[in-house]
């Protein structure tokens, strides 16, 4: 692919009305969804934590830095959206960007069975964080030259999405990460991704009244809800 800047299009939301003095307040209040999603899931795993579920800190850290990252998406996203731009955007794909690569390599860690020892686990995390946020910086300083590059952003974003299904059918057996859920989440994510698409027309088609991209917001959280719903049928399995 040749080089691909951000189309400043991106920008240009349907929904720009303004609330209580918040500026194109659908898309900022919106990103409420990740705020409660990444705390509900905190919440769960310290619940898992003292239940002992987890074997090691390798194996519960990946599943504390994608929630804190989901959390983070809130006021990062937020940010982004009363002011849209460039510089803004940063900071809303550093969270998503974080959280991406760190639910990768939970769910490597908890299907590969090499990625179970403690050394290796910290290692690869580290590595899918630094490759993510590489990407992202990468991103900023092309973009900072008038020579903007996305191709390696969109692979670390797209590249598990294509990955985690051959993992799972690959290496079946897992502890925490059920394809049932992952499915699940899978579906609630390209209906993020439509909506996001579909911005304008979602729109216009629900009356004005909230706009495609705000549903995609709730649209995503959802997908995360999914990765809470599957650590607490985890949780079930083992007590039963």
């Amino acid at each position: 692919m040749p080089k691909l800047p951000q189309d400043q299009l991106y920008h240009l939301f349907a929904d720009t009305r303004s609330c209580l003095g918040i500026a194109n307040f659908g898309d900022v209040i919106s990103n409420l969804g990740f705020l409660i999603v990444g705390v509900l899931g905190l919440g769960k795993l310290k619940k898992l934590y003292f239940m002992e579920r987890f074997q090691s800190i390798g194996e519960i850290s990946p599943y504390i830095i994608f929630f804190l990252s989901v959390a983070f998406v809130a006021p990062g996203s937020a940010y982004y959206h009363t002011n849209p731009d460039n510089d803004r955007l940063f900071w809303d794909r550093l969270p998503m960007t974080v959280a991406f690569t760190s639910l990768f390599g939970a769910i490597l860690i908890d299907r590969i069975e090499v990625f179970s020892v403690r050394k290796l686990a910290g290692k690869l995390i580290a590595l899918l964080t630094f490759l993510g946020l590489a990407s992202l910086i990468y991103w900023q300083q092309t973009e900072s030259i008038g020579s903007g590059d996305l191709r390696p952003y969109i692979l670390v974003q797209f590249y598990p999405l294509i990955a985690l299904p051959l993992v799972c059918w690959l290496y079946p057996l897992s502890k925490h990460t059920s394809g049932k859920y992952l499915a699940w989440m899978y579906v609630w994510y390209a209906l993020a991704k439509a909506l996001e698409y579909f911005d304008a027309e979602v729109y216009n088609l629900l009356g004005n009244t909230i706009s495609g991209h705000s549903l995609k917001h709730l649209a995503a959280a959802m997908a995360v809800y999914m990765v809470v719903l599957m650590l607490s049928s985890s949780q079930k399995k083992v007590v039963s």
